[in-house]
């Protein structure tokens, strides 16, 4: 079958290796549908962080239908047609039970990867994949992408608003354009928040923020960003801030935009371990938030929310690629052709 190797920072392609296999009864072989490239694929695309040449790729996110199941899968079975979360909770430890399966304590091997290929090996399957009623055939092109969006933008930008406690009538402040940024616009919006000011410098993903809900847009950086936001919030400060990015500077922006009391959710991958939060103390902030609960979510109201058609997350996509230009999708997302890339395996 075809995958997608990481041969070196700048170069991803598609080689063809074996086909997986059933290692472990809670596994399922599942025939990609539709896969896309994650802005945290980046990272070691752009040399930023390290990653073995020649390895298998990281592409997390997919809906697919099942191929094969093992002796210990009672909730799918060859056929279905499902979404395949990046994360892959049991369902009752402690974590997952409070609604935070991202966290799972019964498995170390929580995440997937190599889905960027024509099938794969989903491990610990039985509670963590979300059946989807019927097949493909039965949804629109856009209907398709919007599904996908819920193996984890979707849900991870709904996690931002969960944790940082987006109430009615809330003032929340979007740091990031990225596709989970974006869904941060969306979530903010079904939480009742008044004003989304989504900071954002890019024309694409500004027009798409206010489409999605958002009511201002902060195209500055840094001091001169936060300067903007507590005037639009009469110096107050926002209710609840999301935080989608990581870097140190997006994190500072989000503590000094945040009003006292409030929380930022926070759901960028952290770039520096050791940035400074010893000012939350002196204003009563808090920084929540991590890695999200995918399943949860899904089973929850968020596959409801997209097959009911109140929600329309799957135009994050904005180019299409096959496996075979894969190297390609990654380069649109690199130079920001792209908020994300859909690959489609053909």
């Amino acid at each position: 079958m075809k995958s997608t190797v990481f041969v070196k920072p700048g170069k991803v392609e598609i080689q063809n290796i074996n086909k997986p296999k059933i290692q472990k009864d809670d596994d399922v072989i599942l025939r990609i549908v539709r896969t896309c490239v994650c802005g945290s694929d980046l990272w070691a695309y752009r040399g930023l962080e390290k990653k073995d040449e020649n390895s298998q790729n990281s592409g997390h996110e997919a809906i697919g239908i099942v191929d094969e199941v093992g002796k210990a899968i009672t909730t799918v079975k060859a056929g279905d047609f499902v979404i395949a979360p990046f994360t892959h909770g049991c369902g009752h430890c402690a974590a997952c039970r409070a609604g935070f399966d991202g966290d799972c304590q019964s498995h170390s091997d929580n995440f997937s990867e190599g889905v960027q290929a024509e099938y794969v090996r989903f491990q610990h399957a039985d509670w963590s994949l979300v059946k989807i009623p019927g097949q493909p055939s039965d949804y629109s092109d856009g209907m398709l992408n919007s599904l996908l969006s819920l193996a984890d933008v979707m849900a991870t930008g709904y996690h931002a608003v969960r944790t940082a406690n987006v109430k009615l009538g809330d003032t929340a402040v979007v740091i990031g354009d990225g596709a989970v940024g974006l869904c941060g616009v969306i979530s903010a919006r079904l939480r009742g928040a008044s004003k989304i000011i989504a900071m954002s410098r890019h024309e694409d993903r500004q027009k798409l923020a206010l489409e999605f809900g958002a009511t201002d847009i902060v195209a500055e950086r840094g001091d001169e960003a936060v300067a903007k936001v507590m005037k639009l919030t009469n110096n107050a400060g926002a209710d609840a801030v999301l935080e989608c990015v990581g870097t140190e500077l997006s994190t500072d922006t989000a503590l000094k935009v945040a009003r006292p009391g409030a929380l930022v959710g926070r759901v960028g991958l952290p770039q520096n371990p050791n940035m400074d939060t010893s000012n939350t103390f002196y204003h009563n902030v808090g920084i929540v938030g991590g890695i999200a609960a995918v399943t949860t979510y899904d089973k929850k109201f968020l596959l409801k929310a997209v097959l009911d058609g109140d929600i329309h997350p799957g135009r994050v996509f904005t180019k299409r690629f096959n496996l075979d230009q894969i190297d390609e999708a990654y380069q649109a997302m690199a130079k920001r052709e792209a908020i994300k890339s859909l690959v489609i395996p053909e």
